[in-house]
């Protein structure tokens, strides 16, 4: 996912009232059904999946100035999105900063970085196979990051939805340096959703996506102007050009929100079953832009990552609910205390009888 603008994530926003805390993680909306979860991270993850071939025109580009104005216009377009549908946006706070310049560094700028390094060292299905492992990285550290023990379930889906991706991927040769780079690649590609989750209460799919995307439109300006100089831009074709809105759009401001609201609704560890989708939807772009029919090891591969999306994902339509919605549905099931003229919180019958010795 967080190589959505390279080479090769109905969103809500949380008003400042009823936000987290900072430092919590998110929070589902509440009566949101997991099928909108599934639904809406399987759509991200067809977006960058199909973007594959898109992002090949780039090849000859500069890279961090093509990154910068791809970025940029996402931005843009969320912002105008954003303000066309009434959601508020909100600046971060303290050590917000931190959590979501980590999203940016991380899963967009070094994503990026390691993906061309490695590129020359290792053949593209390797860093491929990388990222198939996100699913099995998400099951274990997103719960342990929220407290809890992960479950066994999610963590036999997330084993099988990523041994069917590496098959859709194939297997591929690498030098040291290039398994090195493979695995800054599955890091940072994790990093995308965990460094995002503290920040996902507060600012909803809709903000961590506008201020990631500036942020790294930021940084690779940054590496474009030390880097490549400030004519860069000037050197992009009308095919880059094209490349980088198609990316822009349907792969940043698109993809972006769609995935942050999957892992606002289903939690990180099940939301990342979902990144097993886009070498599947890569194989069939592939197809439909006249490749060749996939080989019986890709469709096993397929059927593996279908398998395993059944096993782990929700099957039912009530909402996946965090640990802190399920402490504050125990509390509204019990008789909400009435609050008698001084002030005092008493049950029911206590405030009846005093209201009895008043007359």
């Amino acid at each position: 996912m967080a190589g959505v603008c390279n080479s090769g994530g109905p969103a809500h926003l949380a008003s400042p009232a009823a936000a987290s805390s900072p430092g919590s993680g998110a929070v589902p909306a509440r009566g949101a059904g997991a099928g909108v979860g599934v639904l809406t991270g399987a759509s991200a993850m067809v977006c960058v999946g199909g973007s594959v071939a898109v992002s090949s025109v780039l090849t000859d580009a500069p890279l961090f100035t093509a990154q910068a104005v791809s970025y940029t216009v996402a931005c843009l377009l969320l912002l105008a999105f954003a303000r066309m549908s009434g959601r508020r946006l909100v600046m971060p706070r303290g050590p917000e900063w931190l959590w979501l310049l980590g999203v940016a560094a991380a899963g967009l700028v070094l994503f990026n970085i390691a993906l061309v390094a490695g590129a020359r060292h290792a053949e593209p299905a390797v860093l491929g196979v990388a990222v198939a492992c996100v699913p099995l990285i998400l099951a274990v550290l997103a719960p342990l990051l929220e407290g809890r023990r992960p479950s066994l379930g999610v963590l036999a889906a997330a084993l099988v939805v990523t041994c069917g991706a590496a098959l859709v991927q194939g297997l591929g040769r690498s030098d040291a340096v290039g398994l090195a780079w493979a695995v800054v690649v599955m890091c940072c590609e994790a990093g995308f959703t965990l460094l995002a989750v503290p920040v996902l209460g507060r600012h909803g799919p809709w903000g961590v996506s506008v201020h990631t995307t500036w942020l790294a439109a930021a940084v690779f300006a940054g590496l474009g102007l030390v880097r490549e100089g400030p004519a860069a831009a000037a050197h992009l074709r009308l095919q880059d050009l094209l490349a980088i809105a198609f990316l822009a759009v349907a792969v940043t401001a698109v993809a972006f929100v769609l995935w942050y609201s999957s892992v606002g609704r289903l939690g990180a560890s099940r939301a990342g079953l979902l990144t097993g989708v886009a070498p599947v939807a890569a194989a069939a772009a592939g197809v439909a832009l006249g490749a060749a029919p996939p080989r019986p090891l890709v469709w096993l591969g397929i059927a593996v990552v279908a398998a395993g999306l059944t096993l782990g994902l929700p099957k039912s339509r009530r909402p996946v609910r965090s640990r802190s919605e399920d402490q504050v549905a125990r509390l509204s099931a019990s008789p909400p205390p009435l609050i008698d003229c001084r002030g005092e919180v008493c049950g029911a019958r206590v405030a009846l009888h005093e209201q009895d010795e008043g007359h």
